[in-house]
């Protein structure tokens, strides 16, 4: 998925300076990715820690992270169920078609009419097999995590959903195709959660944290509204040119919070490593993450040149001002 602060084109750099921290044998690490968003720093390290857990508090992560993350061993006969959604006739009036696509209320083109009616018809028929006991909560999760990130693939926006494209582009036009969301398999057990952050850190205990909040005031509920909108398939009244349901709003995002809520949250983890993910342009300074990290232990870091997230892929990604300085606080944390 194309994913604002995606740290998949960064893992190799997270890896490497995790390892040289904490030794290569993560085999008795129970390793927490708090801040998960797709789940794939977690995903990285899944065959090599003893647990991973993943946390993140938009609805849409937490399905994505059910199937990456808990699910670890084989499903019996998933490709079956894949092949049977792919197959079905098509719902007429469903949530996804009536509100977001222009054949259902003549507005909204976040997809093309036909995978509008796609969605619905996939999303109802797993709901039917989940609430009359059809498929385990693992096959649900599986099942839902492939129609995101295939719904995803055909989305008529320039990658997230605070808008959408006046007409349908090249992506948009063809007709979705639900793929399984592969994932790794091992004999050891993982925990997801659907939390916000600060109050879970109380509740769990661990050795590795890895965090990577919001750098900025864009709060992912907005950019990827339609992704919980799918994932949850709620009765709402969508409001706006855009469609929006209510989502929460990160302290993270907030330049008058977020040192505060930053604090509490280091100052309860009761994690030895602590990583940070944070680049030049956020919130905050460089010089506020090590004041704050240096109060609980001893405080190092590691930096890399990146590439600034863009939305449109056309654009020149050359120039020197799309790059931007991707940082790792390290805290070695008196417990």
């Amino acid at each position: 998925m194309n994913y604002i602060g995606s740290k998949h084109k960064l893992s190799n750099f997270i890896k490497s300076t995790v390892y040289a921290v904490v030794g290569e044998d993560l085999s008795d690490k129970i390793f927490c990715d708090i801040f998960a968003g797709t789940g794939i720093v977690g995903r990285n390290f899944k065959t090599e820690a003893k647990k991973i857990i993943a946390n993140d508090c938009e609805y849409y992560s937490y399905v994505l992270n059910k199937n990456y993350i808990e699910n670890h061993t084989e499903i019996p006969n998933k490709q079956d169920f894949i092949d049977e959604l792919n197959n079905l006739p098509l719902a007429e009036n469903g949530f996804i078609y009536k509100n977001y696509c222009v054949g259902g209320n003549g507005k909204r083109q976040y997809f093309s009419d036909y995978n509008g009616k796609k969605i619905d018809t996939i999303r109802q028929k797993i709901e039917e097999w989940k609430n009359e006991n059809k498929i385990s909560s693992n096959l649900y999760f599986f099942l839902l995590a492939s129609l995101l990130e295939c719904a995803d693939k055909v989305a008529n926006t320039a990658s997230v959903y605070g808008a959408y494209l006046k007409h349908l582009k090249k992506s948009a036009e063809k007709e979705l195709i639900l793929q399984s969301a592969i994932y790794d398999l091992n004999d050891r057990n993982h925990e997801v959660f659907n939390a916000d952050s600060n109050i879970l850190i109380s509740q769990i205990v661990g050795d590795i944290l890895y965090l990577d909040p919001p750098y900025n005031a864009r709060q992912y509920g907005a950019n990827y509204h339609l992704l919980n909108t799918i994932a949850k398939y709620d009765n709402f009244v969508p409001k706006g040119k855009t469609g929006m349901r209510e989502y929460a709003k990160s302290n993270y995002c907030s330049s008058t919070k977020v040192l505060i809520e930053f604090d509490n949250l280091i100052k309860n983890a009761h994690f030895q490593y602590i990583f940070l993910s944070y680049n030049n342009e956020g919130l905050m300074s460089v010089e506020n993450l090590k004041k704050i990290m240096q109060k609980y232990g001893k405080y190092d870091l590691a930096e890399i040149d990146y590439q600034r997230f863009k939305a449109d892929k056309t654009e020149n990604r050359n120039h020197k001002a799309d790059k931007t300085k991707e940082s790792l606080h390290i805290l070695e944390k008196r417990l």
